[in-house]
């Protein structure tokens, strides 16, 4: 049997490039998102040559998300990786009558997340070990005023996942935080500025590359994000909050 591999928010942007990916690599894929006429046409297009399991879960229904996985699991069998990916981005900024928006964000990015990682945790536990990955952003590293919710989320999912990596890694289990840059996805074609914006193939290679390697924690691509990460702390806050990004 392939190794197999789990994946939210597989039937768009980085999860659907890192769908093809990983069948590329020869692993099972279990896929889950909340449009499952995307998954059965991802799921015809995915090579016949390595088993694919799909559902349908929105996982802002955090209660939902558990017996998803679990079902997802069971059809492929031992599973290797768990990857807590499904995300939206939205624009809003308070006092605009548009909080549901944000409400939205932390829903789906952190808590939608902490539910397939609880989920995905325990499913590995019972195997012996394995790998969870979250999917967090280069806009984590600091409040981006043109999507103040949505770095609010990717931060405290990078602080989440650091701060289970010693449980889990006392499990056999690998934590790994990946934090993209600009990707070429729906997520962020409304934007007027997209600087080093690399292909969603691309960003799927440089993804799954960090994530066999089990790496902790990485921007992708390494360069010039590691460099821009940290220069972005060195800012002060009376200039960063002029930049909009």
């Amino acid at each position: 049997m392939p190794e197999s591999v789990l994946i939210t928010g597989a039937s768009t942007g980085i999860g659907r490039a890192m769908a093809f990916e990983f069948s590329r690599r020869g692993y099972a894929l279990g896929l889950c998102a909340r449009r499952l006429e995307m998954l059965e046409t991802l799921r015809d297009e995915l090579s016949s040559e390595n088993p694919v399991a799909i559902a349908r879960i929105d996982v802002a229904e955090l209660e939902r998300v558990p017996d998803v996985l679990d079902k997802l699991a069971d059809e492929l069998g031992e599973v290797k990786i768990v990857i807590a990916n499904a995300g939206v981005g939205e624009r809003s900024y308070p006092g605009e009558g548009t909080f549901h928006l944000d409400r939205k964000v932390i829903e789906i990015n952190l808590l939608g997340a902490m539910a397939t990682i609880d989920a995905g945790a325990e499913i590995l536990k019972k195997q012996g070990g394995g790998q969870i990955v979250g999917i967090s952003s280069v806009a984590g590293f600091r409040g981006l005023s043109s999507t103040p919710a949505y770095s609010a989320s990717k931060a405290a999912l990078s602080t989440y996942m650091e701060g289970i990596r010693n449980h889990l890694t006392q499990h056999k289990i690998a934590v790994t935080v990946i934090n993209p840059g600009f990707i070429d996805t729906p997520i962020n074609t409304h934007r007027k500025s997209r600087p080093f914006l690399i292909s969603a193939e691309k960003g799927a290679r440089l993804m799954v590359d960090m994530i066999e390697k089990q790496v902790w924690s990485s921007t992708v691509p390494i360069w010039p994000w590691a460099i821009i990460t940290r220069a972005m702390h060195l800012i002060p806050e009376r200039f960063w909050c002029k930049i909009s990004i």
